[in-house]
């Protein structure tokens, strides 16, 4: 019982437990597990059917974890869609410039701006069965047909593949080859990959789940 108030206790003191966080304590390090799922929510709230990530829920929660004396490390679980673009690369930034240890794991699936957060942390693996779906980026509401709108979009695909090539093995050429193949999606261009091929192509660093994960937070805690 002690314990267990100990847990609860980490948990209310490093940041939000509503956000689906929990911390992971053993004589090898104390490190807190957060989920990232379903749809990135970002300036528009969207309805409750959907399962979603709210930015700005999370990022104050990291900013607690950067700063908590009792956490070791970060492992962050990703399964989502994606969704609001910047509000993704946003939380990409935040966990990029943390200086705990943090490693993510791809389960299910990275798709969209869920490809950023999958590469922002110091390690990357993704589970064979998962995907990763990486196209042209996308925007919701109206975009006027005129050329700053086009150009507006440009810049932001751009610093996604730099942010995204700056924190992987992958080479922006590769990287836009991959988002304007025509043979893989019915109805737009861009491309699927599984684990074995995201790992491949240097976007992920290793095939592995938790226990790889929480083997390398270990290692890095412990020297």
């Amino acid at each position: 019982m002690d314990k267990e108030r100990e847990n609860i206790s980490s948990v209310n003191d490093v940041g939000m437990i509503k956000d689906g966080g929990t911390v992971i304590e053993s004589s090898r390090g104390s490190f807190y597990c957060l989920t990232i799922i379903g749809q990135i929510e970002g300036h528009y709230v969207l309805d409750n059917t959907q399962k979603t990530t709210k930015y700005d829920h999370l990022i104050p929660t990291l900013v607690a974890l950067e700063e908590s004396e009792q956490i070791d490390g970060i492992l962050i679980l990703l399964n989502t869609l994606g969704g609001d673009v910047e509000a993704g690369l946003a939380i990409a930034e935040v966990i990029a410039s943390l200086t705990k240890p943090t490693v993510s794991v791809v389960l299910g699936g990275g798709h969209s701006i869920g490809v950023p957060l999958a590469v922002s942390t110091r390690r990357s693996f993704i589970v064979p069965s998962a995907t990763m779906t990486i196209h042209p980026v996308r925007t919701n509401g109206l975009v006027l047909g005129v050329p700053q709108a086009f150009d507006y979009l440009q810049k932001m695909q751009d610093r996604i593949i730099r942010f995204i090539t700056e924190h992987s093995r992958i080479s922006e050429e590769r990287f836009r080859e991959l988002i304007v193949r025509t043979d893989v999606l019915a109805n737009d261009i861009g491309s699927i990959l599984d684990g074995y091929g995201a790992t491949e192509c240097g976007l992920i660093d290793e095939i592995g789940g938790i226990k790889e994960a929480l083997d390398y937070l270990r290692s890095e805690c412990n020297g």
